[in-house]
């Protein structure tokens, strides 16, 4: 599985320790964050993970910043796209079972790392329930 990941200057320690933990299960990353703390625009790191799920490059993807919630606006630009704001395990499970977010959204200013590598396991192994959920699901993109 190949997943892109990016963040801002809030999120360089998460990245790291969650491209470690992934690294370490076998997965591929394309890391597009930044590595510092150094004021960074969160967009430039949060378009080129979109644009992977969006285009189908990857599986999925993870964007983390102080809130989550820069990162998952941008990222729910993208057609293709359904970026989830994710703050424990349990809305994690649901943004994939009811919602198949492709891109889990992380607040480094609201959850730790070791709760944000669990979100990111319960997001990788999670599956769509589909049924009711897919119905819901087609009507969020716009035809425009």
């Amino acid at each position: 599985m190949t997943i892109s990941i990016g963040n801002d200057h809030a999120g360089p320690e998460y990245k790291s320790a969650i491209i470690e933990h992934l690294k370490g299960k076998g997965y591929t990353i394309n890391n597009y964050g930044t590595d510092t703390t150094d004021s960074a625009d969160y967009p430039d790191f949060v378009h080129p993970v979109a644009s992977d799920v969006n285009d189908g490059k990857v599986d999925l993807g993870i964007l983390i910043c102080g809130t989550a919630n820069g990162v998952g606006m941008t990222a729910n630009k993208y057609q293709n796209v359904r970026a989830g704001v994710c703050w424990n395990s349990e809305i994690t499970e649901l943004a994939r079972q009811h919602n198949n977010a492709n891109i889990i959204c992380i607040p480094a200013r609201f959850t730790s790392i070791p709760q944000a590598i669990k979100m990111v396991d319960v997001f990788l192994e999670t599956e769509f329930e589909g049924g009711r959920h897919k119905r819901r699901i087609d009507k969020i993109p716009l035809s425009c």
